[in-house]
């Protein structure tokens, strides 16, 4: 099964970051949990009240290796967020050059800028739900599409999805990560391997239960 998922993961492309973004504060401090969006799109959902390991989740919705990941261990990652263990950083990017991928990605990327934090990770959850499929080789995707996934979950953002108003912003970002490849999980600044599949692997990597396996 990992060799599968090793083989997928370089159809997807591959290799480390080069760079870690700045973890950034929000405007605003709280107590509790939250999601939060920063200023280059990022989605922070912690607790900044206390300390934790930085989980950064580099991830491209159009990317079969992303979804995969996301049906394994999202559960456990959010599990350990709301508990205040780990401080996660959603990072959307487009790594894909050939098309249809490409556009797929950016409609996207650029349609999950418009959700409102309340309704983000519902909407990622969406997005993976309808994933185009074959890989590289279905369109998908479609303003249609994404203001239905929108609709489904709670924001009513059709504008603003329709007219795609942030791709631009999505492309500057992306092309400001130093990566090539998704999904690229990094452990306060080290890249996860295998167990960044594995939920349990991945609870004991972030909790201190077991070194991390680069």
């Amino acid at each position: 099964m990992m060799k599968r998922l090793v083989a997928v993961a370089v159809a997807c492309v591959a290799i480390a970051v080069l760079g870690v973004l700045a973890f950034s504060e929000p405007g605003e401090s709280s107590d509790g949990v939250r999601l939060t969006r920063q200023i280059d799109g990022t989605m922070v959902l912690a607790d900044r009240s206390r300390e934790a390991p930085v989980l950064d989740l580099y991830e491209d919705f159009d990317c079969p290796v992303c979804k995969d990941l996301h049906a394994r261990v999202d559960g456990t990652i959010r599990k350990l967020a709301m508990e205040g263990k780990v401080k996660v950083v959603f990072h959307p990017v487009t790594i894909f050059q050939d098309e249809p991928m490409r556009s797929n990605s950016i409609r996207a990327a650029a349609a999950a800028r418009c959700v409102p934090e309340a309704n983000w990770l519902a909407f990622r959850d969406e997005l993976y739900a309808i994933q185009p499929a074959p890989h590289g080789e279905a369109s998908g995707f479609t303003v249609e599409e994404l203001v239905k996934a929108a609709r489904k979950a709670g924001a009513d953002v059709d504008e603003c999805v329709t007219s795609q108003s942030y791709a631009e912003e999505h492309l500057a970002e992306t092309a400001k990560v130093r990566l090539e490849g998704t999904p690229t999980v990094l452990l306060d600044g080290q890249q996860l391997g295998g167990e960044a599949f594995d939920p349990a692997a991945l609870e004991r990597a972030i909790t201190g239960g077991d070194g991390v396996v680069v």
